[in-house]
């Protein structure tokens, strides 16, 4: 049996010149205690709690590496091999893997490496500087490069696209970089980020370069894509995927119609407006655009002439019932994503590179994906109708 801690003795080893921390230090002992008390009240409480008739087994040795060095720990065991310690768990062989771990945490809640240093010497007792902070999240690099050459699913019935811009570091000085996020929704219903990709401009031959790294991971076919006026991207996906249908978000079309429409008449015009994107049908639509060109054609010709110009990417969703129009006719899924992103980083003035951007994004797409557990509302309806707007292009994909 361990002999208890006697702090008299403790305190005579330090008075005479014996380290506090470390391997040797007076402190090791009574972590090791600690540590032991608290397996066995975890032990304790699991065999109270168990309604299959279970008892203690003995005990294994395990070496646990600590900021005391490392501890000879003796880990309690159960006869049924049900008990599974939290305190320590069965594998863990380091104090310092809980500590990334809740490094990397508190990284993707978007603390700044001095607020993650501080959390942790109050948490553990222990100083981190911001270089080992930097260190222990550069770890997650590796995972977001096979996260972003993952195989994907072979169909997505829709896909959001829009940017977030960032200042990114690069020769010695900052550049605004484009975030362009991909957010598909698969067959279950359920959303899923595709891919993060970062650009300094777009265009035909960018968006050429991310649809032909969806195509090599194994998409197929997407049947609608909702985007907000990316530059190209029209063009480049009848390239790889020329059934897809594209959808300009309309809620980005009347913020942008609004900044060239006189504020005193705003109130007016979005009435006016309201009769063109909330019509029943793609017919009524075209009358109100009508209607609306002669009440404010004169005064705000380019509004007029904007959504005429993009009239047929704009109308798309004028061809699906409720369900699906909900869905299509903007891009606010991708956007919500997005506003988590700038949670994450309303403290960074900019990054030193693109690793240290993607990483921060990538842990915030693991945060957000956490919610991300059931299929959108009615979705059953919404491919039942999908399977019928599209025929042909679901099949061998699901079973109807």
């Amino acid at each position: 049996m361990t002999e208890p801690f006697d702090f008299n003795k403790a305190l005579k080893a330090i008075q005479s010149g014996q380290a506090i921390s470390g391997k040797d230090g007076v402190l090791a002992p009574l972590i090791k205690q600690l540590t032991e008390a608290a397996l066995e009240g975890e032990l304790d409480s699991h065999l109270a709690d168990d309604v299959l008739p279970n008892r203690k087994n003995g005990k294994s040795k395990k070496t646990l590496k600590t900021s005391e060095g490392r501890i000879d720990l003796k880990t309690p065991r159960d006869r049924a091999g049900t008990f599974e310690p939290k305190f320590i768990k069965k594998h863990q062989t380091s104090v310092s893997d809980e500590i990334e771990s809740k490094i990397l945490s508190m990284y993707g809640r978007g603390l700044s490496y001095s607020d993650i240093s501080e959390h942790v010497a109050e948490i553990y007792g222990i100083s981190v500087s911001t270089a080992a902070i930097s260190a222990i999240t550069d770890k997650i690099i590796d995972t977001v490069k096979a996260w972003q050459q993952r195989p994907l699913d072979s169909h997505y019935p829709f896909v959001w696209l829009d940017a977030i811009h960032y200042k990114v570091r690069t020769q010695g000085h900052y550049e605004s970089r484009a975030v362009y996020t991909i957010l598909g929704l698969n067959l279950e219903g359920k959303k899923e980020v595709l891919g993060l990709y970062l650009s300094e401009s777009e265009g035909a031959n960018f968006w050429l370069g991310v649809l032909t790294d969806l195509q090599n991971r194994g998409v197929q076919d997407i049947l609608i894509a909702s985007v907000d006026g990316l530059a190209g991207f029209p063009e480049a996906i009848q390239t790889i995927y020329p059934k897809t249908e594209v959808q300009l978000c309309i809620v980005h079309q009347i913020r942008n119609s609004l900044r060239y429409v006189g504020s005193k008449h705003h109130k007016a015009f979005i009435v006016d407006l309201k009769r063109v994107y909330q019509a029943l049908n793609k017919e009524a639509a075209e009358s109100a655009l009508d209607e609306l060109d002669e009440i404010w054609g004169e005064k705000y010709p380019i509004v007029i002439q904007s959504w005429r110009r993009k009239w047929e990417n704009l109308s798309i969703y004028f061809r699906y019932p409720e369900a699906i129009r909900k869905v299509i006719y903007t891009t606010n899924s991708v956007e919500a994503v997005h506003r988590q992103f700038r949670k994450l980083t309303k403290t960074k003035g900019g990054f030193p590179s693109d690793n240290s951007l993607l990483k921060l994004l990538y842990l915030g797409i693991e945060n957000a994906s956490k919610k991300w557990t059931m299929p959108i509302r009615n979705w059953n309806l919404t491919l039942s109708q999908l399977s019928i707007f599209f025929e042909g292009r679901l099949d061998g994909a699901i079973d109807l």
